[in-house]
Order: structure tokens, then C-alpha cells, then sequence
């Protein structure tokens, strides 16, 4: 006779957000640990989109390039962890600290998930005009552009992060700032290894940098680059699949410069921060007031 079906494994923890905070790194550094695993999908979306149709988001520009569709049934995502062994298994889907769904979504389906969260106040936005992107992201808002989009409304971490300790406990939450993170990469890893009750011993090879912020030099091609072309059609099939992929990068990183922010813009945003800021500030314990300077 053979016995019943082992069951499916869960995560039991997500990295869920913020956005260009950190998350892609440490993915990455987290994948390393032998203890660790994660989905080979970095961002599946589930708790953000379940039951969602497609178009019913991701209707901004290149969208649907940028972006890939939304796991949007359990089933599905469960398969994302089918051949999982290890300790501690999760993924990272920055999305869901930003999603009003995502945290009871998760405490229905993973009440005991530990959940890490990276928070970042900056300046780097990749738009000519952020001005003019601020001034239209209600209507973004409406017409269901991707939340990459919501650049005003993704930076309230203090609602954000109220949202989940009203349904989590606190022990189940690890909060850090970016600066943090910029300050000691490996002291961040092993708290977070300790966190989630693996060997913190254990040290990632961490000298590559991911999802550095930069803004095209030139929007032309950095649109063709990004975006679907019949001539990139044509010319990826004579390269072998790995060296056109290193060849796009190449490509792709030398098109990319700083941003440059707007001292007035960001001073604005500052003020309109002020009461988010203070309010995370307290459910912190930690003093965020260079966060207030202009």
C-alpha cells in the first residue's frame, strides 16, 4: 500500500516590499543560503491579484512587456513552491505592501508567514517630468496602470504598514530601512536568516548589484530595447540565447544614467509625506527626520 500524498509545501515567508528598496538583491542573496527557497519567479503577485483578470490591470505603456502576468489562482502558485525542500521557503512580490488586498489575502492563506519588509525615501524617479507624472496618477490610478505607476501613493509606508499589524503580529514582521541595507548588506542577511531560524553563519556572495535605479539616456532606444520590435525578431535567432541576453544588457546599461531629481518637486512631496512619515516614525521607534529634509 503506499501512503498518503506528502503535503503541498507553503511559503512561509514573503518579502513584500517596498519597490526599488532593496527587494531584488535580496531575492537574489536569499536564494543563495541552502536553507532558502525561492520561487523562481521573483514576483508572482498572487496576494495582490487573486481572482483578477488580466486586463483588468497593467493597462499603462509597456505594461504588459515590463510586467509579467499575475498568478492569479492558488493552485498555480502552490506549484511555484512544488519541488521546495528546504527550511524556509518564500518569495518576493514588493507589490504587496503597496496592496490594500494583499494582507488579508495572506493571513487567509498564510496566517504564520513571516513577512519582511524594506522601506526607502527617495529621490530617484526615472521620468523627465515627475512633475507631470504626479499631476496624472490619479488618472493612471483609474485607468488600471500597473502600480510601478502610483509614484504619490506607493510611498505612504505608514498607512501601509499599519495595515499589516492590524492583522499580523509584530514578531511576524521585520521592518528595515534602506539605510540599513546601504550601511551593512550582511548584517541585514543575518538578521534575517535569524528571523527565519536558519543558519546565519551562512555568508551570500553579495559584490553583484541588482535593479540599480538609472533613467535612459536616450528614450528611443531605450524603448526599442525594452519593447517587442519585428527587427529584434529577426536578429535575436542568430545569437545563441545566452549571449543575446548578455548583449541586451550590455546594451541596455550604457543607455542608463543617474536621475536627476527636482529640488522643488521633491520638497513638495516632502510636505505632502510629512504626516506618513511621522506616523511610521512612531511605529518604528526609530527617528526618520532626515527623511523630512528637502
Amino acid at each position: 500500500m503506499t501512503g498518503p500524498e506528502p503535503p503541498v509545501p507553503q511559503p512561509n515567508f514573503l518579502v513584500i516590499g517596498a519597490g526599488k528598496a532593496g527587494t531584488t538583491a535580496l531575492y537574489y542573496y536569499l536564494r543563495q543560503h541552502p536553507q532558502v527557497f525561492m520561487s523562481a519567479r521573483k514576483e508572482p503577485y498572487f496576494f495582490a491579484y487573486e481572482g483578477a483578470e488580466l486586463d483588468e490591470h497593467f493597462r499603462g505603456p509597456g505594461d504588459r512587456t515590463a510586467f509579467a502576468p499575475p498568478v492569479t489562482h492558488w493552485e498555480d502558485y502552490l506549484q511555484l513552491f512544488a519541488a521546495a525542500r528546504e527550511a524556509a521557503i518564500g518569495e518576493a512580490s514588493a507589490v504587496y505592501l503597496y496592496s490594500g488586498d494583499a494582507p488579508a489575502r495572506i493571513r487567509h492563506y498564510l496566517p504564520q508567514a513571516r513577512l519582511i519588509v524594506m522601506l526607502r525615501r527617495s529621490g530617484r524617479e526615472p521620468l523627465a517630468d515627475f512633475r507631470e507624472a504626479l499631476q496624472s496618477e490619479e488618472e493612471r490610478v483609474r485607468l488600471k496602470w500597473a502600480p510601478a505607476w502610483h509614484y504619490r501613493r506607493r510611498g505612504l509606508y505608514g498607512a501601509q504598514v499599519e495595515r499589516y499589524l492590524a492583522l499580523f503580529p509584530r514578531a511576524q514582521l521585520r521592518l528595515y530601512l534602506y539605510e540599513d541595507w546601504q550601511a551593512d548588506n550582511l548584517g541585514v542577511l543575518r538578521d534575517i536568516f535569524r528571523f527565519l531560524e536558519i543558519d546565519d553563519a551562512f555568508t551570500p556572495d553579495i559584490s553583484r548589484r541588482y535593479n540599480v535605479g538609472r533613467v535612459p539616456r536616450n528614450s528611443a532606444w531605450h524603448t526599442f530595447l525594452c519593447q517587442p520590435h519585428p527587427l529584434k525578431d529577426i536578429v535575436r535567432p542568430l545569437f545563441p540565447k545566452p549571449l543575446a541576453d548578455r548583449l541586451w544588457l550590455c546594451l541596455w546599461s550604457a543607455n542608463l544614467a543617474p536621475a536627476v531629481f527636482d529640488p522643488q518637486v521633491r520638497a513638495e512631496l516632502v510636505e505632502y509625506y510629512r504626516p506618513d512619515i511621522l506616523r511610521l516614525q512612531d511605529l518604528l521607534q526609530r527617528d526618520l527626520s532626515h527623511w523630512l529634509e528637502a
